[in-house]
Formats: C-alpha cells, sequence, structure tokens
C-alpha cells in the first residue's frame, strides 16, 4: 500500500467498499439507502463509502445464459481495488453477483456482506409494517433463483417461495430489468408491475425485490396495488450501516 493510501486509511479509518456497477443505478439506490438507514444529525455521522461504480463488469444475466463473456474477471478487479485503498468490507448491489460470492470471498481481505444474508437479518429482527408472510413471491432474475441461495435462507424459516415463470421472464421480467438499466423507468415499471402482479395472483404475501434494478422501477407503481415489499437493497443497506456502527471510532 501507497504511503498516500496509508495515510488516507488513517485519517478516515475503516469504510464500506461497494462493488457497484452492476447496474450503475442500483448501485446509486445503494448509496442513497444506506443515507437513509443511517440516524446521522451532521455529515460526519454519516456511514464513509467508497463505492466502485465501473459498469463495464459483463453481463451477469447474459453469462448464466450461455452468452457472454465472465464477468468474474472483472469483479476480481474490482474486489482488488477496494482492497487496495483499506475497505473495511465490500457489499455488492447485484443480486445475481452473488452466484460468485464465495469466490470473490476467498480472495478479499474485507468480508463481505451477503444481500440474502442482510433479508434473512430483516426477516429474524422481524418486519415494522406486520408478521413475517408464509409465502413470498421472489422477484429476481433466473441466474439468482437457480443459485438458490435466497430459497435455502427463507425454506429455513417455513417460508414458501414463489418465483416467475419461464413465459413471465420472457414477456416481462428480463425485458423490465433492462428498461431501467437503459434509463426508461416508466417501461421498466410497468414490465416489472406485470411480473410483480402474477406472483400476487399465485398467493404472494410480500414481494422480495431480489433484483437491484427491481426497487427503482416499482417505487413509480402505485403501492396499494401490490403485496407489501421486502427491499433487499435496503436490507443490504442496513447491514452496511450495522457494520459500521460496530466498528471502534477513531478520536482526532
Amino acid at each position: 500500500m501507497s504511503s498516500m493510501h496509508a495515510d488516507a486509511s488513517a485519517v478516515l479509518g475503516p469504510f464500506v467498499g461497494v462493488l457497484g456497477g452492476m447496474g450503475p443505478l442500483a448501485t446509486v439506490d445503494l448509496l442513497a439507502k444506506i443515507i437513509e438507514e443511517t440516524p446521522a444529525g451532521i455529515d460526519q455521522d454519516h456511514v464513509p463509502v467508497v463505492a466502485h461504480n465501473v459498469a463495464q463488469i459483463p453481463d451477469r444475466q447474459r453469462f448464466v445464459a450461455g452468452d457472454g463473456p465472465s464477468p468474474l474477471p472483472a469483479m476480481h478487479a474490482g474486489i482488488a481495488r477496494l482492497n487496495a485503498i483499506g475497505a473495511g468490507c465490500i457489499a455488492m448491489p447485484c443480486n445475481t453477483a452473488h452466484i460468485w460470492f464465495d469466490t470473490l470471498a476467498a480472495h478479499s481481505r474485507a468480508p463481505l456482506i451477503h444481500i440474502a444474508d442482510a433479508v434473512a437479518e430483516v426477516l429474524s429482527d422481524g418486519l415494522a409494517d406486520g408478521p413475517a408472510p408464509a409465502r413470498v413471491g421472489l422477484l429476481a432474475t433466473q441466474g439468482t433463483l437457480r443459485a438458490g441461495f435466497y430459497q435455502q435462507r427463507l425454506g429455513a424459516r417455513g417460508i414458501e417461495v414463489l418465483h416467475n415463470r419461464d413465459d413471465e421472464f420472457d414477456a416481462w421480467f428480463t425485458p423490465g430489468c433492462y428498461a431501467v438499466k437503459a434509463g426508461d423507468l416508466e417501461r421498466g415499471a410497468r414490465l416489472l408491475g406485470e411480473a410483480a402482479a402474477r406472483l400476487a395472483e399465485r398467493g404472494a404475501e410480500r414481494l422480495l425485490l431480489a433484483c437491484t434494478e427491481v426497487p427503482p422501477a416499482l417505487a413509480r407503481l402505485d403501492p396499494a396495488g401490490l403485496p407489501a415489499q421486502i427491499d433487499a437493497t435496503r436490507a443490504l443497506a442496513r447491514a452496511c450501516v450495522r457494520w459500521w456502527q460496530q466498528q471502534p471510532r477513531t478520536t482526532t
């Protein structure tokens, strides 16, 4: 580590590193929610965060579908940069990227926070607006669904998981995600809202927003038309704040 990096670490103390860019808007959404979840009276009370919001990481969904290069080398490079400047922990505001969580964590000095563990912690703490659901509609990419990490954690709590069918992915979920990535939030909201409505029709008591493109889109819809939501991005933000609160403070 250079003397400049060492001096910066001494002044700032531990900080949260964010491996972002997957996509850029999802990264900004996490940063905003970290601020919202932090009990702060002045600027200096806020969680110190450094975001690696570099969008040139190959598409995770396309790789999982067999239609593109692996994103792993670029993710490793981003993790290495965050470690080099002294990140105390690292969060990834991309659910699909957690397919590679174990490999990335094994090559990182700083511990990684798993987004599904953050959701499980929210469920363990108790939901502020009602009891834990018996049946959850999981709005997630096909890669995230196949990885199974949400199903494992929810199933361990006796929660039944519903998800979209392949034809619903093709018609609504996948194009809705890419509309958000392209900046067309109105179209993204319309399409993802249709995917969410199908899960509600099948009996989902709550929607788990387990793709980081989904929360900015559904925020544009009338919440009265859908089941209550569990936002995985907000759960990750709370985990980042909790990590920071547990760190020793440096006095100057």
